[in-house]
């Protein structure tokens, strides 16, 4: 008899991807591009996407944000900053996000009206992995302060992710991070994958991260499904 673990945990994610296309549909009805931001905790994905949610705003996209914790609000507080929408996704003891939290946290938005949503993450960088959320790009913050190998040591997570945001930058300086090791064990895990540097305290990176963004919204609004939706 197989563990029993493994038939709850596939029946789990089963339930997962069935909501997941549900969701994504829905958000490909409304025409609303979905961003899942993963990352360590303290990585600093709260006050990059607070940057980014609000020079987005600036470009005139309407944006919002659910984000998910174990305890507390005070992330959608933060995300709030930015002139945005955001509430925020109490997860308990659970290390991630799954698709029904994300149905129930969206149920109070206007999706007709909505350009962007961004999913902040539970910081956490195996759990996330497996639990798609109906998003259209994922991205993984990895923050200076946590040593060059964190991509060698987390495969599974940076092969899920269509991003790397290599944050703090402001700090690789002062705790010896080698930037050039960092980008080569990035390349090793995901082949390709874009990497972008950034700084939330000075702004360094901003800007890139959100023409990323840009581009890949103007994309998905001129395939044929969206032009015809």
């Amino acid at each position: 008899m197989p563990p029993r673990i493994l038939e709850v945990r596939t029946r789990i994610l089963k339930k997962n991807d069935e909501i997941a296309r549900a969701l994504r549909s829905r958000f490909e009805q409304h025409g609303v591009y979905v961003v899942n931001v993963v990352s360590s905790p303290g990585a600093g994905k709260t006050e990059l996407l607070t940057r980014v949610m609000g020079a987005l705003r600036d470009r005139g996209l309407t944006v919002a944000a659910v984000v998910g914790d174990l305890a507390t609000e005070n992330d959608a507080a933060r995300l709030a900053r930015s002139g945005c929408p955001a509430k925020q996704i109490l997860t308990g003891t659970m290390c991630h996000l799954e698709a029904d939290m994300v149905e129930h946290a969206i149920a109070d938005f206007d999706l007709h009206e909505l350009d962007v949503l961004f999913i902040e993450n539970v910081g956490n960088l195996v759990c996330p992995q497996g639990f798609d959320l109906g998003e259209d790009l994922r991205i993984l913050l990895f923050p200076s302060t946590e040593g060059e190998d964190k991509p060698l040591k987390y495969p599974t997570l940076i092969n899920t992710c269509d991003l790397v945001v290599l944050s703090k930058m402001d700090l690789a300086e002062p705790v010896g991070f080698d930037v050039r090791s960092a980008r080569a064990n990035c390349e090793t895990a995901r082949p390709g994958v874009p990497i972008i540097e950034t700084s939330a305290r000075t702004g360094r990176g901003t800007a890139d991260v959100v023409a990323f963004l840009a581009d890949r919204i103007d994309a998905k609004r001129d395939t044929p499904a969206e032009r015809t939706a």
